[in-house]
């Protein structure tokens, strides 16, 4: 029938999904999946960054959050990026599943909303590889980590920006109820909001540290 609502959880309740296949796993299958993969993963870094020599706990914490950051940018947003059909698919397949789940909190991402598709798409193809970059250069010590980490962080804030800002441009009524909105879209966002303007301070103050040191040496020759 025309005009009726369409047999999916998501709002607003006339978004048309033909062929909508609803979410298979529960909630606590889906959070706990990604929250056990991301432990293990935080937990091998760590482990295997504390054999470096004189690596600080900060920068052993820095590989490990770049890590667990790379790897969802790259695989989690990769596969919505180049999956545009997730939310039909049969087979419960987890990745199909997670945004199946977290498009409660976000309807965009099943709608394939355009501004939403290239702000994932920046982030899975450049800061994902990056983010694995920016973890090698930490356990190396290479003399550009410090900026590389800086603009990384300064995607990650500007892509959340432009996420939030969209939405909010839009209406911001995307999410099933107010515990998906809260739970998902500020909650789950949030991390990437803190942790890279907490890198972004503290790559800064290197950064003019450096710079500091270096006149003062030059001031010394002359």
């Amino acid at each position: 029938m025309e005009g009726a609502p369409q047999s999916h959880p998501y709002v607003p309740r006339d978004l048309k999904l033909p062929g909508y296949v609803p979410v298979v796993l529960s909630q606590s299958t889906i959070v706990g999946v990604y929250g056990l993969s991301s432990l293990l993963v935080v937990s091998v870094i760590w482990i295997i960054s504390g054999r470096f020599p004189k690596t600080s706990k900060i920068d052993r914490l820095l590989m490990c959050w770049w890590a667990f950051t790379g790897l969802t940018h790259a695989i989690l947003e990769g596969y919505f990026v180049f999956s545009p059909e997730f939310y039909k698919d049969k087979t419960a397949c987890y990745l199909a599943e997670v945004w199946k789940e977290y498009s409660k909190g976000d309807s965009r991402y099943a709608a394939r909303d355009a501004g939403v598709i290239a702000v994932e798409g920046i982030t899975a193809v450049l800061e994902g590889p990056a983010s694995l970059l920016a973890l090698y250069t930490i356990a190396t010590k290479k003399s550009y980590s410090y900026i590389l980490q800086l603009t990384i962080s300064l995607g990650q804030l500007y892509g959340t920006a432009v996420y939030f800002i969209t939405s909010y441009l839009d209406g911001d009524n995307f999410a099933a109820s107010a515990y998906y909105y809260y739970a998902y879209y500020v909650f789950a966002n949030a991390f990437w909001v803190v942790i890279p303007s907490l890198i972004v301070i503290r790559c800064w103050k290197k950064i003019c540290a450096a710079f500091q040191v270096q006149g003062q040496q030059k001031t010394k020759v002359r």
